[in-house]
């Protein structure tokens, strides 16, 4: 009987100390590796946690680096959500321009939010972070549900600009109220489905290890090349995705600024042209590192982490500053909403 509480009581420590240990983010090599569990095979196991081995070149000076991303996340949540909540009850920016931007400026706050605390906890530890098999597969699902989303939204803004300086007649028609609200949704709900079927298509294969990610978040390209099973479908429905969606958002946005620019009839040329410029650096940002990461034979290795750092932690806090920060009625409402200029006039049309 002693024998059995002295048991009993050695293996409720452990577990206590097992808690402390994963809460606090203390892990190393030797729990990573015994994170399985066993199937029917006995000389084959199942894996249940991953290890995230974060990002490269990073781990000389990781208090610097945590600073650094720190500021970054600082930055990007502040002023997005700052630009959100302004839009959102401010009565002078009711235009679509102005509602769409309320939807980015949120996607990115979320899809930051995502990204960069996954990245600063892995600078906290020497190993790389721990994750389960289920909190790996949530990760996944909601950083392409709101990448996808914002990548099919920046092609809706790319129009709403074209009708509303080519065809400003016909745009309080093209983009009513409900047009405007079906769009977001549609990107929305596009966005859940895309990510959907590629978080199904990840997880349906079999992962019996290695456990170590060379990655800093949980994508489709480092998981795959742990996998035990045939991933042909997985790699082609990945290829066919990159060259259509994204190529695809990128080739309508293009499209939509050059008929912005070259249109004949429109005044204020040089005025739209350095709207057009500004808006168009998010092209480059946001979608080039996705064709370069996805295209290549070997993204899943660790070194494709650097071009993602572009679209998941760098243009989330570039966005506030593209496309709301320099627009003049955006920073009358924020003062607005700080208190002051609070006689300012009601907004008129949405500059270009």
């Amino acid at each position: 009987m002693a024998n059995d509480i002295s048991a009993k009581r050695n293996g409720c420590l452990l577990c206590l100390l097992m808690s402390v240990l994963l809460q606090r983010g203390i892990t190393n090599h030797f729990v990573c590796e015994k994170m399985a569990m066993e199937t029917e095979d006995p000389n084959q196991t199942v894996v249940s946690h991953f290890c995230l081995e974060g990002l490269m070149y990073t781990a000389e000076h990781p208090t610097l680096f945590f600073l650094l991303f720190l500021l970054i996340y600082s930055i990007t949540l502040t002023w997005n959500l700052r630009i959100f909540i302004t839009v959102g009850s401010d009565p002078h920016l009711c235009s679509p321009m102005y509602h769409f931007l309320g939807h980015l400026s949120f996607l990115d706050a979320c899809l930051s939010t995502v990204t960069v605390p996954e990245i600063m906890a892995g600078l906290l530890t020497v190993d790389g972070k721990v994750i389960s098999f289920e909190g790996h597969a949530v990760q996944l699902y909601c950083f392409h549900f709101l990448a996808s989303t914002e990548c099919f939204l920046h092609p809706v803004m790319a129009y709403d600009r074209y009708l509303a300086i080519c065809q400003p007649l016909h745009y309080p028609v093209a983009m009513n109220r409900w047009m405007c609200a079906g769009l977001a949704g549609l990107t929305w709900a596009v966005g859940a489905v895309h990510s959907a079927i590629h978080t199904s298509l990840t997880f349906r294969l079999l992962y019996c290890g290695p456990h170590h990610i060379a990655y800093f978040f949980c994508d489709i390209s480092p998981v795959l090349r742990l996998a035990c099973a045939d991933a042909t479908v997985n790699e082609l429905v990945m290829l066919a995705n990159t060259g259509v969606v994204v190529a695809g958002c990128l080739i309508l946005i293009i499209v939509s600024y050059v008929f912005i620019v070259v249109d004949p009839h429109r005044p204020g040329q040089r005025r739209a042209f350095s709207t057009c410029t500004s808006h168009l650096t998010v092209g480059p940002l946001y979608y080039e590192p996705p064709l370069c990461i996805y295209l290549q034979p070997h993204s899943g290795e660790a070194g494709a982490g650097a071009p993602a750092v572009f679209y998941t932690v760098v243009t989330p806090m570039l966005n506030p500053f593209i496309y709301t920060l320099r627009n003049k009625e955006v920073k009358r409402a924020l003062q607005r909403l700080l208190g002051r200029g609070s006689r300012d006039p009601p907004a008129g049309s949405p500059p270009s």
